[in-house]
C-alpha cells in the first residue's frame, strides 16, 4: 500500500489523524448499527444468558482477530512494533484496572466506548459520562491521579522491557492466532442463528472487528514512510479521550490518529443514527442513576489508564494481537462487570436492564 503521495500531500500529522477519522467512521456506525458493547454482554451471560448480545460481541472480537492475523501474515502489520507490545506491560494494572473498569462500565450502563456512539445519538447522560471519563482519564495519566496510577501499575511489570505475545508464551505458532479468530467467529455464528440475528446485525459486528484490523495496517503503513516516530496503534478510548479534551484546552495541539479517531466515532455513530432516526436526546433517570453513572466513569477512567486500555483497546484491539496483558484485562474486566452486577441486584432486589 503506497500512501507516500498521501503523506507529501497532507503531512505526517495531518495523515495520521486522517487515518484516525477513517478508523473512527467505520467503527462508529459498525458500533452504532449492531449495538456492540462488552457491558450488555457481561451482564447477559452473568445472568446465564448466551443471546444476541453475546453473539455481537463475539462475532466483532473474532472479526478482529481473523483480520488482524490476516494482516500480519500478509506482511501488512508486524504486531511487536504496537506500542502497546514494544512498551512494558503492567500486570498488576491489567488485574486492578480490569476490575475498575469492568465495575464501571455496569455503573455508568455501558462502556467508554459505548458512551460515546450513545452520546452521538443524544443521549445527554452518556455525554456527561463520557466527559468525566476523559477528565479522570487525564488526572490518572499526568494529574493528581497519577502517583497512585503509577503506583499499582509499578506492583508487577513484565520482564525484559516489553509485553509478552500470549502465543508465545503458550509455546503456539503465530499461526494459531488465525485458528483462535476462526474458532470464537465459528461460535458467534452459532450463537447467532440460535438466537436469530439477521445478517444486518451479523455484518456491521463484523465491521466493529474490521475497524479495528484497518487501524492497525493504516498506522503500520505511516510508521514505514514516516520521517518521525508514528505510533502503530489502533481503536481505543482512554488515552484518546483525555488527547482529544486536551487538544482543545491547550495552546498549540499537535494532530495525531487520537485526534482523528474519537470524532470519527462520534461523526460515524451520528450520521449512522440520523439515517434510521434514531436520534433523540435522552436523560438521566434520577439523581440515583446518575450518581451512579458519574462514579462508574470514575471508575473506568482510572481503570482503563491502569489496564493500558479500554473494553475497545485492551479487550479488542490489544487483544486482536495477543498482547499479553490485554487479555489478562479483558478478563478482569467481565470479572469485575460480572462481579458488580451480582451486587447491584442483591442491593435492589430486582435485576437491572441488560
Amino acid at each position: 500500500m503506497d500512501i507516500v503521495p498521501l503523506v507529501d500531500w497532507l503531512g505526517e500529522p495531518e495523515t495520521a489523524a486522517l487515518f484516525g477519522l477513517i478508523t473512527g467512521l467505520v467503527f462508529g456506525v459498525a458500533a452504532q448499527r449492531s449495538a456492540f458493547c462488552l457491558r450488555a454482554s457481561v451482564v447477559e451471560f452473568g445472568r446465564g444468558g448466551l443471546g444476541r448480545r453475546m453473539a455481537v460481541w463475539l462475532l466483532a472480537f473474532s472479526t478482529a482477530l481473523v483480520w488482524t492475523q490476516g494482516a500480519e501474515m500478509a506482511g501488512l502489520l508486524r504486531p511487536e512494533q504496537a506500542r502497546m507490545m514494544a512498551v512494558p506491560g503492567s500486570i498488576s494494572g491489567a488485574i486492578v484496572g480490569g476490575l475498575l473498569f469492568g465495575a464501571g462500565m455496569i455503573l455508568a450502563r455501558g462502556c467508554s466506548g459505548r458512551l460515546l456512539v450513545l452520546a452521538a445519538t443524544g443521549n445527554l447522560r452518556s455525554l456527561m459520562s463520557g466527559l468525566v471519563f476523559a477528565v479522570v482519564a487525564q488526572m490518572s495519566l499526568v494529574g493528581w491521579l497519577s502517583p497512585l496510577r503509577n503506583w499499582l501499575a509499578a506492583l508487577w511489570v513484565t520482564p525484559g522491557g516489553t509485553n509478552f505475545n500470549l502465543l508465545t508464551a503458550l509455546h503456539l505458532p503465530q499461526q494459531a492466532g488465525m485458528g483462535i479468530g476462526l474458532l470464537f467467529a465459528i461460535a458467534a455464528l452459532v450463537l447467532a442463528w440460535r438466537n436469530t440475528v439477521g445478517p444486518r446485525v451479523l455484518i456491521f459486528a463484523s465491521g466493529v472487528g474490521f475497524a479495528v484490523a484497518l487501524g492497525w495496517v493504516l498506522t503500520f503503513a505511516l510508521s514505514q514512510v514516516a520521517f518521525d516516530p508514528v505510533q502503530v496503534q489502533s481503536a481505543t478510548f482512554t488515552g484518546p479521550s483525555a488527547n482529544v479534551l486536551m487538544f482543545f484546552l491547550t495552546p498549540n495541539p499537535v494532530l495525531n490518529f487520537d485526534i482523528g479517531l474519537v470524532p470519527g466515532v462520534f461523526i460515524g455513530a451520528f450520521l449512522s443514527a440520523a439515517v434510521v432516526r434514531e436520534l433523540k436526546f435522552q436523560g438521566f433517570d434520577g439523581p440515583t442513576a446518575m450518581r451512579r453513572a458519574l462514579l462508574g466513569a470514575t471508575f473506568m477512567g482510572m481503570g482503563g489508564m491502569l489496564a493500558g486500555g479500554c473494553a475497545v483497546g485492551a479487550g479488542v484491539t490489544g487483544g486482536s494481537i495477543f498482547v499479553g496483558t490485554a487479555w489478562l484485562a479483558l478478563f478482569c474486566m467481565w470479572l469485575g462487570g460480572m462481579a458488580t452486577d451480582r451486587l447491584l441486584q442483591a442491593w435492589e432486589g430486582a435485576p437491572q436492564p441488560a
